[in-house]
């Protein structure tokens, strides 16, 4: 095996409501919003593109304060018994629309 592929997850199941976070966050489009922008595409003529991205959410912003334990491996002398302060959301988080 030449490559090996790994995602790292935080732990949300053990959020509480409105002790952990305040409200969920997902970044989805109505189905409204996206017809209103096909029709103004189509009424100025515009090329239109597609494109896919399925973690987009994970460059969005934290209003709370989240930690998180130091993931395997990561562990040494100097990290035993420290977290991880979250700048961004991660996968499994309460706050993130694949919790």
């Amino acid at each position: 095996m030449d490559q090996y592929k790994a995602r790292l997850v935080a732990r949300g199941f053990t959020q509480t409501y409105d002790i952990d976070y305040q409200e969920t966050f997902a970044l989805v489009a109505k189905m409204i919003t996206v017809r209103v922008l096909l029709a103004y595409d189509v009424h100025h003529n515009w090329d239109l593109q597609q494109l896919d991205v399925n973690n987009a959410f994970l460059h969005g912003e934290l209003n709370e304060e989240v930690y998180m334990d130091c993931p395997p491996g990561f562990i040494d002398a100097n990290t035993n018994g420290k977290v991880c302060r979250l700048k961004r959301s991660l996968y499994g988080l309460k706050q993130s629309p694949r919790a």
